[in-house]
C-alpha cells in the first residue's frame, strides 16, 4: 500500500455536444487506466449522510457526479485532499490503498463508480485503525 493522493487525479471524459442534450461514453482501457468490470450508482442519499468510509487492497475506480454535486475526501494515512464533483463529464481515478469518503452531497445526487473488479468483499478495509496500521507497516 504506497499509494498516494497524488496519484488519484481528475480525469475529463470527452463530451459530445448536442442541441437536444449531451452524451459521454466511457471505454475502459481508453479513457480510463482499467477495464470496467462493475458499475454502481447511489443516489436519494439524505442530507448529512456519509458514504464510502472504506479504501480497497486491489479495485480501482472512477467516481462521476453523474447528477448534483458531493465531495470525496481521499486520504493516503499521510495527506487528506477533498476534491468536489459536479459535472457528469469529468470523474475522479481513485488508485488501490486510498481511504475514500463521500460527503456533501446535494439533493437530487447521483454517484456513478465504474470499478476495475467485480465485488469482493476481502477488498475492502472498513476500519480506518486498520488501514492506518496497515499503511505503516504495523
Amino acid at each position: 500500500m504506497r499509494a498516494s493522493v497524488y496519484n488519484c487525479n481528475v480525469i475529463e471524459l470527452k463530451k459530445i455536444h448536442n442541441r437536444a442534450g449531451n452524451i459521454t461514453s466511457i471505454h475502459g482501457l481508453s479513457e480510463i487506466p482499467f477495464d470496467i468490470q462493475r458499475v454502481y450508482y447511489l443516489y436519494d442519499v439524505p442530507g448529512g449522510e456519509i458514504r464510502g468510509g472504506h479504501a480497497h487492497y486491489g479495485l480501482q475506480q472512477l467516481i462521476v457526479a453523474a447528477s448534483g454535486s458531493f465531495d470525496v475526501v481521499i486520504d493516503d494515512g499521510h495527506m487528506k485532499k477533498t476534491i468536489t464533483l459536479n459535472r457528469p463529464n469529468f470523474g475522479l481515478y481513485i488508485t488501490p490503498g486510498i481511504w475514500r469518503d463521500l460527503v456533501n452531497f446535494s439533493s437530487g445526487a447521483v454517484l456513478l463508480v465504474l470499478a476495475s473488479n467485480k465485488y469482493d468483499e476481502n477488498d475492502y478495509i472498513r476500519d480506518y485503525q486498520e488501514y492506518l496500521n496497515q499503511r505503516n507497516g504495523l
